[in-house]
């Protein structure tokens, strides 16, 4: 899956929790994104100093 896809489908999932959950909802989804990024970055191995 592209980059842009998988933007799409992460703007998607924050608009729809923004929408239908209000603004706390909007906050969790994206900060519970951003953990599952990070968690996710780590298992496959990158170093954490290179995010820069």
């Amino acid at each position: 899956m592209s980059t842009a896809a998988l933007g799409l489908l992460a703007g998607m999932a924050l608009g729809f929790a923004g929408y239908f959950g209000g603004f706390w909802a909007f906050l969790l989804v994206l900060v519970l994104g951003v953990v599952g990024l990070v968690i996710g970055r780590l298992l496959e191995g990158e170093d954490v100093r290179d995010w820069r």
